[in-house]
């Protein structure tokens, strides 16, 4: 949240998104999901397996986790704050991929769907060949035309982020970005902060790095969305205030 438009109380924020409420710096209530998205449905089975619940030690970051996921697609007993205790994470509890993590004892997964990213293999495998045809085909014609595409998850938002930056010399880094959403919005882009200074002028924080209307207005970045809960525009208009500020969002590392 700016600090030119309201010093943040220093008492725990609230978030609320989507009629969920969070408390802490670190927000409990978040959307973003752990993993890969699923592929296509394949047709029914003549089957069934039924899942069954292995236990795990220890689990490797992939793009775009964060606690909460983990903790939620593990079934870890004591969540998120489990696992940050038992790997001395604290605030901020940056992660990033190819870390591994220990985990608490007890905790379980389901084979059929330990990961997103296992799910989305099985499904993928099983699709039907005209789908796969289908998009192989839009693939290469994608690969073709230079499109580049992201990840609709934390990680691809913050990818696509900083290639609006570079093209507008806007300076930043993933883990700048990262360390600051999380602390911000626990990675939720609809995240919205009802009860401090700035809402009570009826300016409240909003999206993924809290930021108030006038300053996203202030420093929007043109080719992106005027929606102040679009991932994209909110990073980059954030990290532009952020800029002409603090020089780089990677030297903001409290309310801002």
């Amino acid at each position: 949240m700016p600090l030119h438009a309201a010093i943040r109380s220093t008492r725990t924020r609230r978030l609320r998104a989507g009629g969920a409420v969070a408390l802490g710096s670190f927000a409990l209530a978040c959307t973003v999901g752990l993993g890969t998205a699923h592929a296509a449905d394949a047709a029914p089975a003549t089957t069934v397996t039924k899942a069954q619940s292995t236990a795990r030690t220890a689990y490797t970051v992939q793009s775009g986790d964060h606690l909460i996921a983990i903790a939620r697609t593990l079934n870890v007993p004591g969540g998120w704050q489990a696992i940050a205790s038992a790997n001395n994470l604290s605030s901020p509890y940056t992660i990033y991929p190819g870390q591994v993590l220990k985990l608490p004892a007890g905790t379980t997964a389901k084979t059929a769907s330990s990961s997103a990213s296992s799910s989305s293999a099985s499904k993928a495998a099983t699709a039907s060949k005209a789908s796969t045809s289908s998009s192989s085909s839009a693939s290469t014609s994608a690969s073709s035309s230079g499109v580049k595409t992201y990840a609709n998850n934390l990680d691809g938002w913050i990818k696509e982020s900083l290639d609006v930056m570079a093209k507008h010399n806007i300076p930043g880094s993933y883990n700048g970005i990262y360390r600051n959403v999380i602390r911000e919005s626990s990675g939720n882009p609809k995240a919205i902060n009802l009860w401090d200074s700035n809402a009570a002028k009826g300016i409240p924080s909003k999206g993924l790095l809290q930021v108030i209307q006038p300053t996203f207005n202030a420093y929007h970045v043109s080719g992106t969305s005027w929606d102040i809960y679009d991932p994209i525009a909110n990073i980059t208009a954030a990290c532009n205030y952020a800029y002409h500020r603090y020089g780089s969002i990677d030297n903001v590392n409290g309310p801002y």
